[in-house]
């Protein structure tokens, strides 16, 4: 609302003298400008800053398209041509490389363009295995075959990755302690879960089969979801998001291969998927619908064309189970106050502060 200067005086004509009134408008005036002063500051310094991961632009799938590029082309896509280039080459080039992303990354991180130098700083850590291969390779501790080529290593678990994997995790680690970007967590988590399937022949023994790695990968899961658990929303930014994302694809993808053959392992997985759809809500995680949406709709397909093949029924059924879950949530709509008072007064002080929406102090 705007106010002109004659309408302060009418308005203030039985209440100030006019000289009150001259200098309660002056007062007035100094204060809007200096007010509009600092609004214009304000904006001009977000403009500086970099915004961050709020919305979907240009800039952003700009930088992460060619973080994703850079990675492959320092990744899986990486050809033998490079081997022409000498062991200790390599290794040079990967070291030079990581210290370039890494100066850049800091640079831009220090002058408050966080994504751009986040991603920089996630490439430097992603060089760390290429560099530790050359090394390997220069110093005839690598077994050359067809294999344990450079990108074989994303493609296939072997334990002769194992110091690659620690490499990667040691400098995804060091980074995120210095600098606190949530992609640094996805170098550290992706290098864990291989790790982690590359430590399967130790912890079996020999022979081992899928079925292993497939336990292996559920509990890897379960830790990663459990370490997202606590950490969720205990900080500004999103750090929890690339371990409920790994945590959710080891944990469904080892449950998935447990196929135990069995109709009742076959129920108890499309009640586990089941269950990790409504426990998306209070997590506020989609990644969990997400997946046990796919598990628990795999489930229904499988009683649909294989054990009620021919039965005339079933349809029936799902459609009144599908209309029991609409109505349900009509009835939580509408109860919804008066069951989440219930549900808060009657959990545990503990498992309430792990719900994202009780958490405070975020630092």
């Amino acid at each position: 609302m705007r106010i002109r200067r004659e309408d302060l005086l009418e308005a203030c004509r039985d209440l100030l003298n006019p000289e009150d009134a001259h200098r309660l408008w002056e007062d007035l005036s100094q204060r809007s400008t200096e007010a509009e002063q600092d609004a214009e500051q304000v904006y001009e310094e977000l403009q500086r800053k970099d915004p961050g991961l709020s919305a979907l632009r240009f800039d952003l799938v700009a930088y992460f398209l060619g973080a994703l590029v850079v990675m492959a082309a320092l990744g899986w896509l990486l050809n033998e041509s490079w081997l022409s280039l000498g062991s200790w080459g390599v290794a040079a080039i990967a070291a030079a490389y990581g210290l370039g992303f890494w100066f850049l990354g800091d640079r831009l991180h220090r002058r408050g363009l966080r994504v751009p130098g986040g991603l920089l700083l996630t490439l430097a850590a992603w060089t760390v295995p290429l560099a530790i291969w050359g090394i390997e390779h220069a110093l005839g501790l690598w077994h050359e075959d067809p294999l344990t080529r450079y990108r074989s290593y994303y493609q296939w678990i072997r334990s002769g990755w194992l110091p690659l994997e620690l490499g990667c995790i040691a400098a995804s680690a060091l980074l995120f302690a210095r600098y606190r970007f949530p992609t640094l967590l996805f170098t550290l988590c992706f290098s864990l879960w291989y790790l982690s399937m590359d430590l399967t022949p130790l912890l079996f023994g020999e022979p081992f089969d899928w079925r292993d790695r497939a336990r292996v990968s559920l509990v890897c899961g379960l830790l990663y979801l459990l370490a997202a658990t606590l950490v969720d929303r205990r900080t500004e930014r999103d750090h929890a998001f690339w371990l409920y994302l790994f945590g959710t694809l080891s944990f469904w993808g080892g449950l998935s291969l447990l196929d135990s053959g069995s109709e009742w392992g076959r129920l108890a997985y499309g009640t586990i998927n089941l269950g990790m759809v409504f426990l998306s809500v209070p997590l506020q995680r989609g990644v969990l619908a997400v997946f046990g949406l796919l598990g628990f709709f795999g489930y229904l397909g499988h009683l649909a064309f294989r054990v009620f093949r021919d039965s005339l029924l079933f349809p029936f059924v799902l459609t009144a189970l599908g209309l029991s879950l609409i109505a349900s949530g009509l009835l939580y709509r509408r109860f919804r106050p008066r069951l989440e008072a219930i549900l808060s007064d009657r959990l545990p002080e503990a498992l309430r502060r792990l719900l994202p929406r009780h958490r405070g102090g975020r630092t």
